[in-house]
């Protein structure tokens, strides 16, 4: 299983870090190890003091594929949920001063929570998916999928021209705007729509 990753693909979000607006996806990856299941919680990394949330939807794929046309792309991926990218913003921001790879700040054991998939015709038209986070029973994100600079189907398609994809590996699909400090204690919770799919705390 691969874990693809997409950074910034919603304009607030790359605005409020400050960051350009990409013109083609960014592209990164996570371990295994990353990815908590089942609710399991996070075990928050001694060697970070900034770990912030961001709930993302995340794609199944359900076929392997390689050069995979746009036109096409609907085909590979066949069910959805919610997912959080984990960050360690403190030591992310040291790496990116020196060029340094983020694998340290964004694939840290736990750093995937992956909620339940459900069919992607139960999330609605796959151009208006609601989705959010609540922290401590707080809504502190929401997106919507109108609002994604790449759509799943480029991603597909973008993913395939670099990488075999194959069925099992998981695409995040990158966050919107509100990212932000999570601590001992918080319990996370991601929804499509009015459908919870994902619960984390953090210990």
């Amino acid at each position: 299983m691969k874990i693809f990753c997409v950074g910034r693909n919603y304009a607030e979000h790359a605005k409020e870090l400050n960051n350009p607006v990409p013109k083609r996806p960014l592209i990164f990856c996570k371990l295994p190890s990353a990815v908590l299941l089942r609710g399991k919680p996070l075990f928050h990394p001694e060697f970070s003091e900034n770990i912030h949330h961001e709930v993302e939807l995340v794609l199944r794929v359900c076929r392997n594929g390689k050069h995979i046309a746009e036109r096409f792309a609907h085909k590979y991926y066949d069910q959805i949920t919610v997912g959080i990218d984990f960050t360690a913003r403190d030591v992310q921001a040291e790496l990116k001063k020196k060029g340094h790879p983020w694998e340290i700040a964004k694939s840290f054991d736990g750093s995937a929570p992956v909620g339940t998939f459900i069919p992607l015709e139960e999330a609605g038209p796959v151009d208006n998916i609601n989705f959010s986070l609540l922290k401590n029973g707080e809504t502190i994100q929401k997106g919507n999928t109108r609002d994604l600079l790449f759509s799943f189907d480029y991603l597909i398609h973008y993913l395939s021209k670099h990488f075999i994809i194959q069925q099992g590996d998981l695409i995040f699909t990158g966050t919107p705007a509100g990212v932000g400090k999570v601590e001992i204690g918080d319990v996370l919770e991601g929804y499509i729509g009015d459908k919870k799919l994902l619960n984390c705390k953090v210990l």
